[in-house]
């Protein structure tokens, strides 16, 4: 009989650490062991009791008492460490094999065409969201009397055209619009935000109110500027005189990236490819400016 009730207890004993979590059984253990220590050096306090009676008496449910409590404390607090841990790793874990943002493109970036060869490349990853009222503002501008503007549009819807294309680019067009803003800027801002996105941009005014509302911008005329070779005072090499500048005696070429160079005391040189020497460099919003002298 006695047997039976053994096997009974050990047996429910046994479903009932299979159904709790590995860190609770692991820190209930624990915590029964530590509390078996603390009801061994309290039991001994009990030792100066005369009755042996009453000491083994104070020493059962010490013991018991003392057990219990170790196995529940001990399993609760691994089980919360536990959930903590989990609950971190489901905040960090996602970030890090977190996708590529979607960028948005706007007009501007469009008709530059640049953002079309940086996509052939490979240096652009995630979808690309072209609203309809991107293409309509194209279409607009494609249907103008100018020929230059009128060649400006069709050149944008072309491109878009060429990143539909592209195998390694998703290019989605999509019809949400917002009827209650009538600035296409402020409705690609506001499609921005809401797929948690960037906005792809060469609009310089654009590129500002998307910082000042903390939309991430992808700036077209940076990323160009970023590539550029960069000049350093002392660099020697060859450009030809164009046209005159602001201040007397300058002239302006261009290096063949499109970066502006004035030479001092060039003016009279026009239509001349004169060999420079680098003075000093400045950046500024729309790009690089070189300043130069005419290497004697």
């Amino acid at each position: 009989m006695l047997w039976k009730y053994g096997y009974v207890l050990v047996k429910s004993l046994a479903e009932g650490i299979n159904s709790r979590p590995p860190a609770q059984v692991v820190g209930g253990t624990v915590g029964f062991l530590l509390s078996l220590i603390l009801a061994l050096f309290i039991s001994n306090l009990y030792s100066f009791i005369d009755s042996r009676f009453i000491s083994v008496l104070l020493a059962v449910p010490t013991y018991v008492i003392l057990g219990y409590l170790g196995i529940y404390i001990g399993g609760k607090m691994m089980s919360e460490s536990s959930g903590i841990s989990d609950t971190i790793s489901r905040m960090t874990i996602p970030t890090r094999g977190k996708g590529p943002v979607p960028k948005v493109l706007d007009t501007s970036a469009i008709i530059d065409g640049r953002i079309v060869e940086v996509a052939a490349t490979g240096f652009l990853e995630g979808e690309l969201f072209v609203p309809e009222f991107v293409l309509k503002e194209l279409r607009h501008i494609a249907d103008s009397s100018v020929d230059l503007t009128r060649a400006k549009g069709r050149r944008g819807l072309d491109y878009i055209q060429t990143l539909q294309e592209l195998p390694n680019m998703q290019v989605t067009i999509t019809s949400k619009d917002y009827k209650d803003i009538d600035e296409v800027d402020l409705k690609l801002l506001k499609l921005a935000q809401e797929l948690k996105g960037a906005v792809i941009t060469g609009d310089y005014n654009l590129n500002k109110v998307a910082i000042l509302q903390k939309i991430p911008v992808l700036n077209v005329n940076d990323l160009s500027n970023a590539v550029k070779p960069n000049a350093i005072p002392g660099e020697v090499f060859d450009v030809e005189i164009l046209r005159k500048g602001k201040e007397a005696d300058q002239g302006v070429g261009f290096l063949d990236d499109g970066t502006m160079i004035v030479v001092d005391k060039a003016k009279e040189r026009i239509g001349e490819e004169l060999r420079v020497e680098v003075t000093s460099v400045l950046q500024t919003p729309a790009g690089r400016m070189i300043f130069a002298k005419i290497k004697e």
